[in-house]
């Protein structure tokens, strides 16, 4: 009887130590881990969840001090923390009565997040009958201890979550790291550490077919339209639910400081350009508002020229123009945001174009000029300013073509109009280096310009630095007709 009280008495002991210990253990998120890359010379946070009231302390390889916090009511717990420009891998120490954890192999560098649609998701190895021009050179090439990477699975979720659900941690660049990251992202990355030779950090949170509106929180939508998701099934048509996968795949990524986003969508609000319009700067300032880190570069891809399926609309929204249009528009309305156009590097009929290094290239010459001051390097392809009739023509200037601009061939795509808003093929060339002069003889009093409006077209229009212009008007008209080729 004695030994069977005592074994009870031991068993009852287990069970409270083994309960005890499962409360009261520290739990991170699974973007703070070893390996990781942390923001460099600056306050980042670290946070997790432990038993409430749970005293935690913290010791870092490069601060002295030992650093302590106290987790709140429901367990939440974060604590700011300074960085430097170490290149030395570091390690982060996280204690509590229950916990005794140890983050190694952590590095100080440039952290950028890329998000959007298929064309962000898009890997280096390409889709199945897709190729990424360059992949296999690339993944041959890509062992890089300074280069890390983080990938969010495509998960959606109804309400904000707290840590991602399916992931893969970060790693090393390598061979068989890479092949399956995005290319756009990877390349980016790549060539930023080595140009500035410091390690650099990628996540990348992206879904195929998402629209912009599934990207949005729930505060950021909620003044355009009201969303109630108590009978949405999530599991279908999940990338195109509105907040869905903001919920999942940003909400568990803050406040993880990063430098700044790259973002690749668009296709899947094509024919809503003025909605876009709307959306997405606002979820774009809402982002920034929740990171809290200030105002930080958002740096963005125009979608690029594809048949669609009907390449004769025209002056309707089944005309993707009229979205590059508002994507270029959203320059003026994102602060601190640069864009990447892709008129030359299409693909009549893949809506995913080969040439992503092209793109990450684009992005890449933003973020150099304008977040790392390499004033030298020239990112801003050229931008339709005004135009002048003269001589039976329209003299079109431009912005962003300080040193002039280039064609490798004769300039197409141009098309003119008088003022029964009729568009007639025109001759284009350059004039004095830096404007172009469009005329026809069917149009003998021009009043307006087009160029490139339409859905597959290959751009032919470049600055002297083979930035290629986007497709533009001179015109605001709602309606205009054009007398095919």
């Amino acid at each position: 009887m004695m030994k069977k009280r005592i074994l009870i008495i031991l068993i009852v002991a287990f069970n409270m130590l083994f309960l005890q210990s499962i409360i009261a253990e520290i739990k991170l998120p699974a973007i703070v881990s070893s390996n990781m890359v942390l923001q460099r010379n600056t306050t980042i946070k670290l946070w997790g969840w432990a038993d409430a009231k749970e005293k935690i302390t913290i010791k870092t390889s490069w601060i002295n001090q030992e650093m302590s916090v106290e987790a709140d009511n429901n367990g939440t717990w974060y604590i700011e923390v300074k960085t430097n420009n170490s290149k030395e891998p570091q390690t982060i120490k996280i204690k509590s009565n229950a916990s005794d954890i140890t983050l190694e192999n952590i590095l100080f560098g440039e952290v950028w997040l890329c998000s959007g649609q298929s064309n962000m998701q898009q890997p280096i190895k390409g889709y199945d009958g897709q190729p990424t021009f360059g992949s296999v050179m690339a993944i041959a090439k890509s062992n890089n201890p300074k280069l890390r990477l983080f990938t969010v699975d495509r998960v959606g979720s109804k309400t904000p979550s707290d840590d991602v659900e399916k992931y893969t941690a970060w790693q090393q660049a390598s061979p068989e790291s890479v092949a399956d990251f995005s290319a756009v992202a990877y390349f980016f990355g790549q060539q930023l550490q080595e140009i500035l030779d410091v390690p650099v950090g990628l996540i990348h949170t992206s879904w195929g077919g998402s629209t912009v509106e599934a990207w949005m929180s729930s505060d950021a939508i909620k003044q355009y339209q009201t969303v109630n998701l108590d009978e949405v099934d999530i599991t279908k048509q999940t990338n195109q639910i509105p907040t869905a996968l903001f919920n999942s795949m940003i909400n568990p990524l803050i406040p993880y400081t990063i430098k700044g986003v790259l973002w690749y969508q668009g296709e899947s609000n094509r024919n809503e350009p003025e909605k876009y319009k709307e959306f997405f700067p606002a979820m774009v300032k809402d982002w920034k508002n929740r990171w809290e880190i200030g105002d930080f570069p958002f740096y963005y891809v125009q979608i690029a020229p594809y048949m669609y399926g009907n390449n004769k609309a025209f002056q309707t929204v089944d005309n993707s123009a009229f979205m590059r249009e508002a994507q270029l528009q959203c320059l003026d309305l994102i602060p601190n945001s640069g864009i990447a156009i892709t008129m030359d590097v299409g693909d009549d009929y893949s809506i995913h174009p080969p040439k992503k290094k092209e793109v990450a290239d684009r992005l890449l010459f933003n973020a150099l000029n304008q977040t790392y001051g390499y004033k030298s390097v020239d990112y801003a392809a050229p931008i339709f300013d005004s135009q002048e009739i003269k001589d039976g023509g329209i003299i079109v200037k431009f912005k962003n073509a300080e040193r002039g601009l280039y064609s490798y061939n004769e300039l197409e795509g141009f098309e003119i109009a008088g003022e029964d808003k009729v568009f007639y093929p025109a001759n284009a060339k350059i004039v004095n280096h830096k404007d172009i002069l469009v005329k026809s003889e069917n149009v003998l009093n021009p009043v307006a310009v087009r160029y490139a409006w339409r859905n597959w077209i290959v751009g032919t229009l470049y600055d002297v630095n083979l930035l290629p212009a986007s497709s533009f008007r001179t015109d605001n008209w709602d309606e205009a007709t054009q007398v095919e080729r």
